[in-house]
């Protein structure tokens, strides 16, 4: 690919599981396996689950303590490493980095943007921080200004903006609910025909 070629990918649900639901398995709290594929609006999504963690009074260290058992989806680290050594990869997640280092340094440290949760004295999360309403959309558009071709993938509702934005935008394993309200977006169900596609985008 050319050197100007940047693909941005989502986090969870194309390289790594989804951290909440593994979350709601580990905890028996069925309400926190609610993702953006359930819910597009971000902020009710975090707002009902900043409420059931001080409900059920879980820290920030409990809920790390799950993601630290956690490992990248089958396939993913090769897929990624492959795809670096072809172009530039940014990681653009709807996640926070309180909860992604570890995940992160398994996938060989790709550069993530992403957003910041806040802790009381007690260690109960308190709230969150976006970097910025729409970060994916808006990182997509300051790499496109930069002169970048920017090919985007992502699986839910919060990164149809960001495919949008992008020279390309690619589904990856997305559910089909989503895929009927988005049909514009090429639809790929592994990381072969996610690289696939990634190519085809590419200029030549």
């Amino acid at each position: 690919m050319k050197p100007d070629t940047l693909v941005c990918l989502d986090l969870e649900g194309v390289l790594v599981p989804e951290i909440w639901i593994e979350v709601s398995q580990r905890t028996g709290i069925g309400a926190l396996s609610r993702t953006t594929r359930d819910e597009p609006d971000y902020d009710k999504l975090m707002q009902g689950r900043l409420a059931i963690l001080a409900e059920h009074r879980l820290r920030l260290a409990d809920l790390q303590a799950v993601i630290a058992t956690m490992g990248p989806m089958p396939g993913a680290r090769d897929f990624l490493d492959a795809l670096r050594a072809q172009c530039q990869v940014v990681i653009l997640s709807d996640t926070f980095y309180e909860f992604a280092a570890p995940l992160m340094a398994q996938l060989g440290r790709p550069t993530l943007f992403c957003h910041r949760l806040e802790a009381d004295a007690e260690g109960f999360v308190s709230g969150y921080r976006l970097r910025m309403p729409d970060q994916k959309r808006l990182a997509v558009e300051a790499f496109r200004s930069l002169n970048f071709h920017v090919i985007a993938a992502g699986d839910s509702f919060n990164d149809t903006s960001m495919l949008g934005a992008a020279h390309a935008g690619i589904f990856f394993c997305p559910p089909e609910s989503i895929v009927k309200q988005f049909p514009q977006f090429p639809v790929t169900r592994d990381y072969a025909a996610l690289g696939a596609a990634i190519r085809a985008a590419a200029p030549v």
